[in-house]
């Protein structure tokens, strides 16, 4: 599946193709249109290539298909199915079957409006191809650059004392329209960007009342209208408070939605700190604690007594970066996010349930109180590891009572330091050996929890039971060591 946070490679002007030098297209009929734009190229010899065809082709032929003696009743078929199909031209190549293009095809891509390109002996279809295929590579850099520039400014407007007001100037800038934040009651709290006229902000205030949660069902994240010339597109904010962004721009396209998506996650996050309150705890909380405060001190300034920490990677090998963590925690509905070593770290009120979350796999810990965050820091860690290794999207950590709560802590301890003494000192193999155990003895799935080889796996637990003077294949050693590593 395409990922939804990069825009899609967008189409060349057929006008750019034609300029091509190298190529000596030359157009002969059909109209000389500005806006006519080619998605890709397709050859084909069918007479009716209609059920071949996507829609926005640039159709390349040599009338191998062409009967002896076709008149004009065959063109005109030919064309009206090419332009049926959504073709947006076709290219005819001449020689070695035609020495011109014919006639009576040029009157009937007159008639119907499809632009005909004539491509010389010279020119192969493969290299009309491979130019489109060149124009449309420099076309995505261009895009994905000015989509970049975009999220970089909007983050920066993000940090700045007066956030909201400046992420819509660089919004409404970037789109090169209108950007307005309707609040829960409707009323506009805030716009930049030229006005569009009366019209155009009563239509945009009405698409907003389409997508803001009415509690009575479910409503559309977005919605989008036209109006006056300008595409007008409602997004609902995801922090659930009722807000909504709206943006009235001349055109919408692949980039612009990526550009306004950015722009909506980082709104969640400032109004939703805004409009609960609970923004200036949460810094307050930090400053004590960059003071000198105990944990336990400043927790309850963040308004929940015990939480949860999840531990989220991004699938496939992308490293999450901070609009990323930010959107993870939005999906959460936390503010509380850091990332580190590619890892998103998120805590979570201890009620609230951590659901699947499209393109990520989550580990999740136990409801902690502060003294106990980073014991559940580290159960989120193990959590992840697993659902990487079993490829579950989301894994939680168990907090029903165990064997080992029979055992009188200081006692386990005691043991477990004994019985690991031999590996302590190698975090790689006392990792490696807590990981192997927890997935059963899997070195494929031990070796892809750990970013590393299977035979490094093998060696790794050959080594441990080496140290240990243990045989790993008992199930009664494999449980001892198991009780000792949860104690560690």
């Amino acid at each position: 599946m395409p990922d939804p946070t990069v825009p899609p490679t967008p189409p060349v002007p057929l006008d750019a193709l034609l300029a091509r030098a190298d190529l000596g297209l030359r157009r002969i009929a059909g109209p000389a249109d500005p806006a006519a734009v080619v998605h890709w190229a397709h050859t084909s010899e069918m007479a009716d290539p209609y059920p071949y065809l996507l829609g926005g082709e640039l159709l390349l032929s040599a009338g191998v298909h062409i009967p002896d003696g076709a008149g004009a009743g065959y063109f005109d078929a030919y064309v009206s199915r090419i332009v049926a199909a959504g073709g947006v031209a076709l290219g005819f190549g001449v020689a070695p079957v035609h020495d011109t293009v014919p006639g009576a095809l040029v009157e009937a891509c007159e008639m119907h409006g499809l632009p005909l390109l004539e491509v010389p002996p010279r020119t192969t279809f493969s290299a009309v191809a491979r130019a489109l295929w060149q124009l449309m590579a420099q076309a995505r850099t261009a895009e994905l650059r000015r989509v970049t520039e975009a999220q970089q400014s909007l983050a920066t407007a993000a940090a700045r004392p007066n956030p909201v007001p400046s992420v819509l100037q660089q919004l409404a800038r970037r789109l090169g329209g209108r950007a307005v934040l309707y609040g829960p009651e409707g009323t506009r709290i805030a716009a930049a960007g030229p006005d569009p006229g009366e019209a155009v902000r009563t239509a945009l205030a009405k698409l907003a009342e389409v997508v803001r949660p009415s509690g009575e069902e479910p409503s559309p994240s977005s919605a989008s209208d036209t109006v006056a010339g300008l595409r007008l597109v409602a997004h609902a904010l995801g922090n659930g408070e009722g807000f909504v962004l709206g943006t009235a721009a001349p055109q919408r396209d692949a980039g612009d939605h990526t550009i306004a998506s950015v722009a909506a996650v980082l709104l969640s996050l400032l109004t939703g700190e805004r409009h609960s309150g609970s923004g200036a705890g949460r810094s307050s909380a930090l400053v004590r604690l960059l003071l000198g405060a105990a944990p336990a001190e400043v927790a309850p300034l963040l308004g929940e007594d015990r939480w949860r920490v999840v531990h989220g990677r991004p699938d496939g090998r992308v490293a999450p970066d901070p609009v990323a963590a930010s959107a993870l925690g939005a999906a959460l509905g936390s503010a509380l996010v850091d990332v580190t070593g590619g890892v998103v770290r998120v805590l979570v009120p201890g009620g609230r349930t951590v659901d699947r979350v499209p393109g990520w796999t989550l580990g999740v810990s136990a409801a902690a109180a502060p003294p106990d965050w980073p014991a559940a820091d580290t159960q989120a860690a193990r959590a992840l590891a697993r659902a990487r290794a079993t490829r579950t999207p989301v894994l939680r950590h168990g907090d029903r009572p165990a064997l080992a709560d029979l055992v009188p802590p200081h006692d386990a301890d005691a043991h477990a330091r004994a019985l690991l003494a031999p590996v302590e000192r190698s975090p790689a193999l006392v990792d490696t050996l807590r990981t192997w155990l927890s997935l059963h003895g899997s070195w494929d799935r031990t070796a892809v929890a750990l970013d590393v080889h299977r035979n490094t796996v093998r060696q790794r637990i050959a080594r441990c039971g080496a140290l240990l003077e243990a045989d790993l294949d008992d199930p009664d050693v494999r449980m001892e060591l198991w009780f000792a590593l949860r104690r560690t």
